[in-house]
C-alpha cells in the first residue's frame, strides 16, 4: 500500500478544498505534471494549516504562508515573511491572482562566505539541546 493509497481512506474528515486536492493525486494529468516536475527537483504538496484548538486540518489562507524556524513549523503572516527576503528561503509556491507567491519557507541563519566569496545556505536549527 503506498502513502497515496492511504490517503483515500483518510481523507474523509477533510474540508471540501483538501479533500478533492487528496483526490487530484489519483488523476492521470496530475500524475503526468508530477512527473516533469520530479525533473526540476520540485513536487506537490496540499497546502494547508491547523486549527490551533482542535488540531482540524484547514485550507491555507492566502495571507498565511507556512514557516519552518529550528525545526518548528508555525503559520504567519505572508506579508511579514515576504518582507524578509534574506532571512526567509521560499520552499513551496502557489498559483495565486494569476503570479507564482511563495506558500512556505524556512528561516535560514545569516549566510557566511566561503574562501572562494560564495553565500552558504543554512537552515537555522533548533536552540535546544
Amino acid at each position: 500500500m503506498t502513502t497515496a493509497t492511504v490517503s483515500q481512506n483518510t481523507a474523509q474528515g477533510l474540508p471540501p478544498g483538501l479533500r478533492s486536492a487528496q483526490a487530484a493525486v489519483h488523476l492521470p494529468e496530475v500524475q503526468e505534471m508530477l512527473r516533469r516536475l520530479s525533473g526540476h527537483g520540485l513536487g506537490i504538496f496540499m497546502p494547508h494549516m491547523h486549527d490551533d484548538r482542535t488540531g482540524d486540518f484547514l485550507p491555507l489562507p492566502d495571507e498565511v504562508m507556512q514557516v519552518e524556524a529550528g525545526l518548528e513549523v508555525s503559520f504567519r503572516s505572508a506579508a511579514e515573511i515576504t518582507l524578509q527576503a534574506e532571512r526567509f528561503l521560499p520552499v513551496a509556491w502557489l498559483w495565486r491572482a494569476n503570479a507564482v507567491t511563495a506558500a512556505a519557507a524556512c528561516e535560514m541563519v545569516k549566510p557566511a562566505a566561503t574562501e572562494n566569496d560564495r553565500l552558504t545556505v543554512k537552515h537555522k536549527m533548533s536552540e535546544r539541546i
